[in-house]
């Protein structure tokens, strides 16, 4: 079947609100809500404003390469088929499972933390029933026609951008009201001991690592692309806000949280160690304002946030399945659809492995979840690695064929500089994660951190022993842009 064949039997949908929250839904979760205070407490409020804005950078260098991309070829496949035309079969053939794996494993974490969030108001009913009812729900809203989900998706990320937007009203008065008391520094956390920076450079980059597990999720609409209508006008559209929405969001609130709260303040390390939503920054500022059922708010937030995000990579990883197995890189039966336009088998398997992982917390192999955990993670950034390179590789060998620039959808700006500052960045923060177990010879610790790169690398390098493939020429590459069906 051809590629235009297949293209036509996915529904194609996604409006570009829908294609916005998505993103937003995958990036914006508990990471923001419980971890933020962490990363002050680590580097201190000017570490993590600093942190935070590069990486920033670096995602909207990602973002827009991968909207030069996307526009040009709208597939559900999005980095496994880039990989695959633009650099080298094996490389793609290693990022498409490398994707699958992460948000299904991703899924799997979520389910086990809407354990910790529904203790908070049932502590005598066991987790187990939780992840299980919150798994069942995730399956339905994906098992949906991909409008179905589209609305879904929009609806729990509005939840939380609207927490966030009142959030930053109230941080901001707040601040306003330090500004008019004469005896209280509007900044006094800002100088306070060893801030606005805490810890030096190591620290820096630690929580660098932080925020870029943070932004995690906003490649998404390179998936959604697929099931987007007109893509070279709704994907533009999307890249901007996303980034722009998901950098004022960070920026702003770790801003606030930073100038009410002190980096040395216990609680905020205690939020993210514990999952304990009652030391949340959000909601200790949210009580410093007078709110006294912000705990019970702030839970209700956050159990939104990780359906929502759990919903989002449900849909990436099963999207990067089918369309891996209607080109030959996974059993073919994943690559069937029902007759409402939903890869039900992809959806299946992905759904038992998410559902595998988060049982293992039940027979007490800690150290298994821990492992996945960083496997996980170190997944998102290979991503975002392929992103680059694909894109550098793609623009060259456009150009070297002969076409014009000024005949893409969307092009790319401060090319070739940003995909190699997002490379190069991104390739600082992955292997700068451990450092200090390499340089003290920790080597079960450095296995079990960059033990995603391994797994990477032995699927890559797999795939060309037995396939025997090469780096694509310039002048043998497929650069024409994909037809689409606008149903």
């Amino acid at each position: 079947m051809s590629e235009t064949q297949h293209s036509r039997q996915l529904q194609r949908k996604l409006g570009a609100r829908h294609l916005n929250m998505i993103a937003i839904g995958g990036s914006i979760g508990t990471g923001l809500f419980l971890a933020s205070g962490a990363t002050i407490a680590n580097a201190g409020p000017g570490g993590a404003l600093l942190a935070y804005a590069l990486i920033g950078v670096m995602i909207y260098f990602l973002m827009t390469s991968l909207g030069e991309l996307a526009t040009h070829n709208p597939t559900s496949g999005a980095f496994f088929t880039y990989g695959s035309k633009y650099v080298e079969g094996g490389f793609g053939f290693a990022l498409g499972w490398n994707y699958w794996y992460n948000w299904a494993i991703t899924v799997a974490f979520e389910l086990v933390a809407v354990q910790f969030i529904m203790k908070f108001w049932f502590p005598d009913i066991p987790g187990f029933y939780w992840s299980t009812l919150f798994l069942t729900v995730v399956f339905a809203i994906n098992a949906l026609t991909v409008k179905g989900f589209g609305e879904s998706e929009f609806f729990f990320s509005l939840v939380k951008v609207l927490a966030i937007i009142i959030f930053i009203i109230i941080g901001l008065v707040m601040i306003a009201k330090i500004m008019m008391t004469p005896d209280v520094a509007t900044f006094g956390n800002w100088s306070k001991g060893e801030a606005p920076f805490v810890g030096g450079l190591s620290a820096l980059i630690g929580v660098a690592m932080i925020a870029g597990f943070s932004f995690q999720g906003t490649e998404m609409v390179g998936v959604a692309a697929g099931e987007s209508k007109d893509p070279q006008k709704t994907i533009p559209i999307a890249i901007k806000q996303i980034f722009w929405r998901i950098l004022l969001f960070y920026i702003v609130c770790i801003f606030i949280i930073g100038t009410l709260i002190a980096y040395d303040d216990p609680r905020l390390l205690q939020a993210a160690a514990t999952d304990d939503v009652a030391l949340s920054p959000f909601t200790l500022l949210y009580e410093q304002a007078g709110f006294a059922f912000a705990a019970s708010v702030m839970n209700a937030v956050i159990l939104t946030a990780i359906l929502s995000a759990g919903n989002s990579g449900m849909y990436s990883s099963t999207r990067m399945l089918f369309d891996m197995a209607r080109k030959g890189s996974a059993p073919k039966a994943f690559a069937r659809l029902d007759p409402r336009g939903v890869p039900m088998n992809a959806l299946y398997a992905t759904t038992a492995i998410a559902a595998l992982c988060f049982l293992t917390t039940f027979i007490g192999e800690e150290q298994v979840f821990n492992w996945l955990l960083n496997m996980s993670g170190m997944c998102g950034f290979i991503v975002w690695l392929g992103i680059a390179v694909s894109h550098y590789r793609f623009r060259k060998g456009y150009l070297a064929q002969g076409y014009k620039l000024e005949d893409l959808a969307y092009r790319a700006k401060f090319f070739p500089f940003a995909p190699w500052f997002a490379f190069t960045l991104c390739a600082i923060v992955v292997l700068g994660q451990n450092y200090q177990a390499v340089l003290e010879g920790e080597w079960l610790a450095v296995l079990s951190t960059y033990i995603g790169i391994l797994l990477f690398l032995a699927i890559w390098l797999g795939y060309k022993w037995k396939y025997k493939t090469k780096l694509i020429p310039y002048q043998q590459m497929d650069v024409q842009p994909m037809k689409i069906d606008r149903e």
